[in-house]
Parts: structure tokens; sequence; C-alpha cells
């Protein structure tokens, strides 16, 4: 039934790739570099956490049914303690966990004391101070926009100013300003 629901789908279903549908989805922006990028662990740990914690819930709510079932209840009052018993053992495991992981600090997300990692080089104290005083001493320039576009008969100083024209009469140029990297609907 399922195969036969995927074939009516390959002969109904418009399929027309291009090279937009084609690449991965990322919040709107468009991907860029390797998706081999090594990330912090952390995010598997949170979400684990979560969907242990939520996939439990789906455990609670049949249990609730069970449990309020009055009809099961009046014929045997054992099976209400019964379940009330499974309960409270299974939530006392469910909390038992969450002190673990609260314990571990695994549900801190910027943790308190980062573990910065060891090596048997000795390199002297005052070298690093020689460096940082030596990067210190660099000053950051004021952003000039220059065109990247030589014109004949404007001097290179003078072709890269809004509103001037250069030595012969030419036009003048406009600078690059920001170009987004995502596509506007009212762009296309």
């Amino acid at each position: 039934m399922v195969c036969f629901a995927f074939f009516i789908n390959r002969l109904l279903a418009p399929h027309k790739p291009n090279p937009e549908k084609l690449t991965s989805y990322e919040c709107g922006e468009e991907p860029t570099g390797s998706a081999w990028l090594p990330f912090n662990s952390r995010f598997y740990v949170i979400a684990l956490v979560f969907l242990l914690f939520d996939v439990e819930m789906v455990f609670i709510f049949p249990w609730a049914i069970v449990f309020g079932n009055h009809e099961m209840n009046n014929l045997d009052a054992r099976w209400g303690w019964l379940a009330l018993t499974e309960m409270f053992i299974f939530l006392g495991i469910l909390i038992l966990g969450l002190a673990y992981v609260w314990r571990k600090g695994d549900l801190d997300w910027i943790k308190p004391h980062p573990i910065v990692p060891a090596t048997d080089i000795v390199i002297p104290k005052s070298l690093y101070e020689k460096l940082n005083a030596e990067q210190s001493g660099y000053k950051i320039r004021e952003f000039t926009p220059v065109n990247s576009q030589t014109v004949p008969g404007v001097p290179p100083g003078t072709h890269g100013t809004p509103g001037t024209s250069g030595t012969s009469g030419t036009p003048p140029i406009k600078t690059p300003g920001f170009k987004p990297t995502f596509k506007k609907p009212a762009n296309e």
C-alpha cells in the first residue's frame, strides 16, 4: 500500500529540480563552506535530554487514561494502586536522571569552569607579554570605499568618491554598497 502511494506520487507530482531547490535550507541563508564543521557537543546533549523528557510525556497520557478509568477501578481497586505505584517508580527514575544530568552540569549552556587544555611546552610569560605589546600598537584604519574598476582618464584617488567627476569630464562612479546574499521576492 505504501509503495503504491509512492509510485502514484512519482507519476503525478511535478519533478523539476533546479540548483536552488537542491541546496540545503538554513533558515533563509545561503549555505557557505563545508557542512563537516566541528561544533560543540552540547547541542547534542541538550537535544537528547529534551527528547528524553519530551517523549516520556507520551507514556504519561495513556497512564492517566488507565488511572482515571472508573470502571476498571470499580472492578478491582488494586488496579488504581498498581497504576499509581508504577507511575511513581517511572517518575522517580526520570527525576534521578534529571538530577544526574543537572549534577553533571550538562544543563548549563555556558560552563562556569571551562576545561583548559594543558601542554608540556614551557613558553615564558614574557614572550606573550612582548607579543601583546607589539600587537597593541596597531591602529585600525578608517574604512574608505574604493572602486575596484579603473576608469581611463580618471586619477586613482578621485574615482571612488561619489559626487566628483574625473579630470576628463567623465560622470562620477558610484561606490559599491551593501549587497545582500539572499534574494528577496521584490528583487526578482
